[in-house]
């Protein structure tokens, strides 16, 4: 029988939340609160002064062909993104379940890509991918594949999507693969007897008692698709060639840093928070009924 814990003391409860409290106010709140109050203002052309025009920059995004294709690349860059270092993931942790010589080392080198910082990861692919000296697009050639992601907008997607997939394996591997050790032995040793090949056991037994890990992993890589893969893009192709890999967070840092638009740079921040919170109550109100929690 669990026994509940009761502060007498309120004072103390009040001091152990207080940086908790501080750090989502100030890092949180704070710059969120600023940014919806700045999207409701045009600074002037030399920065002295600002007005309130209420809902334009709203307004002006919505009628904004460019900003409004960006919201479809961003879709299909998080869905790619997602699917992709999910089911290569979920694959590696599979198979590290069943390795027995050197697991230790298998399971360190699946960890490493984690610790690599976006810019770098963002830098290894080019030197793989360099149209003119990259290791691979060396190998391409014999397969009569012309690789040049900086002429091409197809390739220039697929080679972002690459990377920022690869980062987020690591992470994903790591969730994937506890999931799969808290599943019984018995289990899947009972399925083995009854002649149940691996296969079959994965997607009868595993994968629907790992659906928890899944559903938790598809919030964590979609909000990483939107925000954290800035770096990878910045440094691979700065948005281009002509807009092809422009997502949302790098469209609004055009705006803001490169073309000074304060107030409309702050609305697509705000709309960007707005679709990130909206997709992630979507989630857990809708996905996780169809989630089972064993």
């Amino acid at each position: 029988m669990n026994q509940k814990i009761y502060y007498h003391n309120k004072l103390l409860a009040y001091l152990l939340i207080a940086p908790q409290i501080l750090i989502t106010l100030i890092f949180f709140i704070w710059p969120a609160a600023q940014a919806l109050y700045q999207s409701f203002l045009v600074e002037d052309a030399f920065g002295l002064g600002s007005e309130f025009v209420w809902f334009e920059n709203f307004i002006f995004l919505f009628e904004d062909e460019y900003y409004l294709d960006s919201f479809g690349r961003t879709a299909l860059f998080s869905f790619l993104v997602a699917f992709v270092s999910m089911s290569f993931s979920l694959i590696l942790a599979g198979f590290a379940e069943r390795v027995i010589r050197g697991e230790l080392i298998y399971k360190s080198l699946l960890i490493w890509p984690y610790a690599v910082a976006p810019v770098l990861a963002g830098a290894l692919w080019i030197m793989l991918f360099d149209p003119s000296l990259g290791l691979i697009t060396y190998y391409l050639k014999y397969f009569d594949v012309e690789w040049n992601y900086k002429l091409n907008g197809t390739q220039a997607m697929i080679l972002v999507v690459l990377a920022s997939a690869w980062k987020q394996v690591a992470y994903n591997f790591l969730f994937f693969l506890a999931g799969i050790h808290a599943i019984p032995k018995s289990l899947i040793e009972a399925a083995a007897l009854d002649g149940s090949g691996p296969i079959k056991r994965f997607w009868t037994i595993i994968f629907p008692l790992i659906s928890p890990v899944t559903f938790f992993l598809l919030v964590i890589n979609t909000v990483y698709a939107f925000f954290d893969t800035f770096g990878i893009i910045h440094v691979m192709t700065q948005g281009g060639p002509a807009n092809s890999t422009e997502i949302l967070v790098y469209k609004l840092y055009n705006d803001g840093f490169i073309g000074l638009d304060l107030g409309g740079s702050a609305a697509q921040s705000v709309i960007l928070m707005f679709i990130v919170i909206s997709l992630t109550i979507f989630q857990f109100r809708f996905i996780e009924k169809k989630v089972e929690y064993k």
